[in-house]
């Protein structure tokens, strides 16, 4: 019997390689696509598709080439088969980054083509010799052109003429194609040289490894992995067209929209789409409110060198800007690509949160091109009103007053205004929670006609030192009614508040009494709301008186409400 010696530590080693192989073994890489998707205005949530032939026994399943911008703490793996299945421990793990080949086809038809080159170089240099030797042969002197070395006879220099011509002729016209054709080749490489693509690189990517155990025979499985992505959004907008033609009874359509736009890294094809108004980067639950102790502001003591460093003035905190947040930027809101005839979307309304389904399966590009498309559409009756802000502006502006009734709420974004199906701008709403009223702006109505003027302004100068200094301002608004039917109309306007014991404002006695004497909990502003019958006219007036110590300075800013 033959005897093979094993070193020390050959045997663990032996069982350590023969694991690792069985374990390579046993990984299958799974071919999955993404079947659906449900996208939150903040992100997205992923679901791939695989049909999968299981052996019995331990496997680990690799789902390969994944965004890597995926959450692992979101990966969901669930599935069925024929047989019992047991799925262990699912997790992501760092692929490296690809660099993919250039065209094989392109690559082909180049050195095809480099081949030609040479063929007709080769060529070009055999004729070019050829036409050179003629020539030399042509400019010898008559007394070798004869075989008996003496000058040719003249009756035979025409022949000779003729037949050097006629080879030269001959030889450059093949000379004159061959160079073409070389021409030609190398006008097309360079061309396929240009529009050759360069190698692209595939950043790192994710592969999903999950272990599963199936005790019985062999099982044909469907899984479905689901992880969650940020790089991918929806944004909604809005479409209203209201119809004046029967005057007092508009009609709007309000459309809803959204756009989809995502940059995952993986293009989604053919996938059933949802929307879901549920913003999950939001948090889960109230922030926790601390203690909050006002004090006098002490500024630091900077170091000697510092000091004697220090240029400009200390930015001065008053006990207003304690405590408050710095304002959220604007959510960029990209335009809506409108469609001329689309399907609305299917609304599953939850007791919290609103979900939209896509009808049938579409396709968003990785790249971040926009997708849009209707979610819903409704006729509304709303109630209108003229509204104007003289002080600011004296237009007239038509707002339509109505309810949201959908059981989804209008979430923040713009929305293309039409008059009679003509476009007059782009306005924006906020938040409208289901059975919450919503006021939008139609556009300016150039039939009705808003004036205001200064009537009096008086101002006193002291004389003396202490003495108060008073300034009385009085303002008419005038509004007149174009229209062969009646409007409603609202003026809103403001007078002036102080929040120093120091200055006084006061409303004089011959304003016109307001319908409304704070607007949406705006101090000092107000509105007047009456109706104008065709024809007919309204004036408003507005005075105040304002006080203030003589050797001070007053100016007008906003306040806050």
């Amino acid at each position: 019997m033959r005897r093979i010696a094993v070193m020390p530590g050959m045997g663990a080693l032996a069982v350590s390689l023969a694991w690792s192989v069985a374990t390579q073994a046993a990984e299958i890489d799974v071919q999955s696509k993404v079947d659906s998707v449900s996208l939150s205005p903040d992100g997205a949530t992923v679901t791939r598709l695989a049909e999968v032939d299981l052996g019995a026994g331990d496997m680990t399943l690799v789902f390969k080439n994944l965004p890597f911008s995926l959450d692992p703490t979101s990966l969901r793996l669930t599935g069925a088969a024929q047989e019992k299945m047991t799925i262990g421990t699912v997790e992501a793990r760092v692929s490296p980054s690809d660099i993919k080949s250039n065209d094989s086809a392109i690559e082909a038809r180049l050195r095809a083509l480099r081949a030609d080159r040479e063929g007709w170089q080769v060529t070009i240099d055999a004729l070019s010799a050829k036409q050179a030797m003629m020539i030399r042969f042509s400019q010898s002197g008559p007394e070798k052109l004869s075989p008996e070395t003496r000058p040719l006879d003249i009756g035979q220099w025409n022949a000779a003429w003729d037949t050097v011509g006629n080879a030269l002729a001959k030889v450059g016209d093949e000379l004159r194609a061959a160079r073409a054709r070389a021409r030609d080749i190398d006008q097309e490489m360079k061309a396929l040289e240009n529009n050759r693509e360069r190698p692209a690189v595939r950043g790192p990517g994710r592969d999903v490894v999950a272990s599963l155990q199936v005790p019985a025979s062999a099982a044909k499985a469907r899984l479905e992995l689901s992880y969650r992505v940020p790089a991918a959004s929806w944004q909604p907008a809005y479409d209203a067209n209201v119809d004046t033609a029967s005057g007092t009874k508009p009609r709007l359509d309000f459309v809803r929209r959204a756009t989809v736009t995502q940059r995952t890294g993986e293009d989604w094809n053919d996938v059933a789409l949802s929307v879901s108004t549920v913003r999950v980067s939001g948090g889960t639950a109230a922030p926790d409110i601390q203690t909050q102790r006002l004090a006098f502001y002490e500024p630091p003591v900077p170091p000697p060198e510092a000091a004697a460093k220090a240029a400009g003035a200390m930015p001065r905190v008053t006990a207003r800007t304690l405590g408050e947040a710095a304002p959220a930027p604007a959510a960029p809101v990209a335009v809506p690509q409108i469609a001329a005839t689309e399907r609305a979307a299917t609304l599953e309304a939850g007791a919290f949160q609103a979900t939209y389904q896509v009808p049938g399966r579409l396709s968003v590009p990785g790249d971040g091109t926009p997708k849009n498309f209707v979610l819903s559409s409704r006729q509304i009756s709303p109630t209108t009103v003229i509204k104007t802000a003289p002080a600011l502006d004296p237009t007239a502006y038509i707002e339509g007053h109505f309810t949201n009734d959908d059981d989804a709420p209008i979430l923040p974004g713009d929305v293309r205004v039409r008059r009679d199906n003509t476009f007059v701008g782009t306005g924006h709403v906020g938040l409208v929670a289901p059975g919450d009223a919503l006021d939008l702006g139609f556009g300016a109505d150039d039939k009705v006609k808003v004036t205001r003027v200064p009537v009096r302004r008086k101002e006193n100068e002291p004389t003396w030192l202490g003495q108060t200094k008073t300034e009385t301002r009085e303002f008419k608004t005038s509004v007149k009614n174009l229209h062969d039917f009646p409007v409603r109309v609202t003026v809103i306007d403001q007078v002036p508040i102080s929040e120093n014991t120091a200055i006084s404002v006061e409303q004089l006695p011959q304003t016109t009494q307001p319908t409304e004497k704070q607007v949406a909990d705006k101090r000092g502003v107000m509105s007047w709301t009456f109706d104008l019958a065709p024809g007919d006219s309204k004036d408003i007036r507005l005075a105040y008186r304002m006080k203030w110590p003589g050797d001070r300075d007053v100016v007008m800013e906003r306040a806050a409400k």
